[in-house]
């Protein structure tokens, strides 16, 4: 293998699994999350020459996935059903009755609630590094997740009743 392919193997592949445990939650379907992470990582190949190794390899590959959701979003191919939560909690993590709601819940947020809430509470990004990340105002993103966490609280206390 060259210097390229070593050096990209390094940086980016140890992040596959984060990618692939938040692509499973953004799109609630096993078979699109690996479509996204495996055009995530050609985009990010494909790219890696301009890569600076002294930023964030983890914010930038998460970065060329919400992108990469987003313009498969656009192009219509990437639906969002509910039928294969349970394989996509499955994925991530033990299977509950509990985790079925919460992802359920999850997937009832408006698409850009759900990136901020997914990118802070389960991939543990700070603001500035989802506002970095989403190429969006802090304060943008701050509101977006306050209003996410209310909506979740609202969904999972319908729930409890």
């Amino acid at each position: 293998m060259g210097r390229r392919e070593d050096d990209f193997e390094r940086v980016v592949l140890p992040h596959a699994r984060s990618l692939l445990r938040f692509a499973s939650r953004l799109t609630g379907n096993p078979f699109q999350a690996d479509d996204l992470v495996q055009e995530t990582l050609l985009c990010a190949w494909r790219g890696f020459r301009q890569f600076d190794p002294d930023t964030n390899a983890h914010a930038w590959l998460f970065r060329i996935l919400v992108n990469a959701f987003r313009q498969q979003k656009r192009k219509g191919r990437t639906s969002l059903a509910t039928e294969p939560l349970a394989h996509a909690v499955q994925a991530t993590q033990p299977s509950t009755h509990e985790s079925v709601e919460v992802m359920q819940a999850v997937h009832r947020l408006s698409s850009d609630q759900r990136i901020v809430l997914l990118l802070a509470a389960v991939e543990g990004f700070k603001c500035r590094e989802i506002s970095e990340i989403l190429d969006i105002p802090i304060g943008t993103v701050m509101s977006r997740l306050s209003r996410a966490r209310e909506v979740m609280r609202e969904l999972l206390s319908e729930v409890v009743r």
